[in-house]
C-alpha cells in the first residue's frame, strides 16, 4: 500500500516509516517543511536499507492510498483542516494522536473530549478513520529489529478501514485488536499518560499493555 505519514519526521513517524517500508509498503513521510521531509527520508533510507520518500504534507497525501497522522495534538486540528479534501478518497486514515500536555503523566481531556472526536468532526463521519498506536513507545518503534511485545487497540466506525488498519498493524509486528467504535478512543487516549507515569515511576522503557482471556 502507498502510505503517507503526515508529520512523519517525528519520533513515532520515523519508526513507523522504516517498519512499513521493510514490510514492502511504499512509504512517503510528510512535513510542513518539504525540504526537511526529503532530508529525513534520505537519512532513514540510508540507515535502514529501505526506500522511503519525503515531501510536503499535501504532496505526500495526494498519491497515497492510506494516510497516517503522526502530529502532536497542538497541531492536530490545523493539520487536518488543511488536508480534508486530499484525504477524502483514501482507503484508510489512521490517527495516532494523543492529547497530551504537561504533566504528561496525568489524563487531560480536551474541550473536544478526544483527538478521535476532533478528527471525525473535521474530516466528516464518512471518512475511513481509525485511531490506534496510542500505546506503542517510539523507543520500541525506533529499532526495527526490536520485537514489540504488546497488544495494540484500534477504534473505528468503518469496518473496511478497520481491516486495512489491522493488516498494517500486523505488518509492524504487533498484535492489533478491534476495540470497537471511534467513541471508545477516549479510553485509549486516556491510558497513554497512565503508561507514561508507569515508565517514570518504575524506570520502564516504553510500557505497553497485554490483554488476557482472549482466544489465540
Amino acid at each position: 500500500m502507498r502510505l503517507a505519514l503526515v508529520g512523519g519526521t517525528g519520533k513515532e513517524g520515523r519508526g513507523l516509516a522504516v517498519r512499513w517500508a521493510r514490510a514492502g509498503h511504499d512509504v512517503c513521510i510528510g512535513s510542513r517543511d518539504a525540504e526537511r521531509a526529503v532530508d529525513r527520508a534520505s537519512q532513514l533510507s540510508h540507515r535502514a536499507g529501505v526506500s522511503i520518500s519525503g515531501a510536503g504534507n499535501p504532496e505526500a497525501v495526494r498519491g497515497a492510498e492510506g494516510v497516517v497522522f503522526c502530529v502532536p495534538f497542538s497541531a492536530h486540528a490545523e493539520t487536518l483542516r488543511g488536508l480534508v479534501d486530499p484525504v477524502a478518497d483514501k482507503a484508510v486514515i489512521i490517527d495516532i494522536t494523543v492529547p497530551l500536555r504537561p504533566p504528561v503523566t496525568r489524563v487531560h481531556l480536551p474541550e473536544c473530549t478526544s483527538a478521535a472526536r476532533q478528527a471525525r468532526d473535521l474530516l466528516g463521519p464518512e471518512a475511513p478513520l481509525v485511531t490506534t498506536l496510542h500505546h506503542v513507545s517510539s523507543t520500541h518503534l525506533a529499532d526495527p529489529d526490536h520485537r514489540i511485545e504488546c497488544d495494540v487497540l484500534a477504534c473505528s466506525d468503518h469496518p473496511e478501514a478497520m481491516k486495512h488498519a489491522l493488516a498494517l498493524l500486523a505488518d509492524l509486528g504487533v498484535n492489533g485488536l478491534d476495540a470497537g467504535p471511534l467513541e471508545n478512543s477516549i479510553a485509549l487516549e486516556s491510558l497513554t499518560p497512565v503508561l507514561l507515569g508507569l515508565n517514570q515511576r518504575y524506570g520502564g522503557r516504553g510500557a505497553g499493555i497485554r490483554l488476557t482471556g482472549l482466544p489465540d
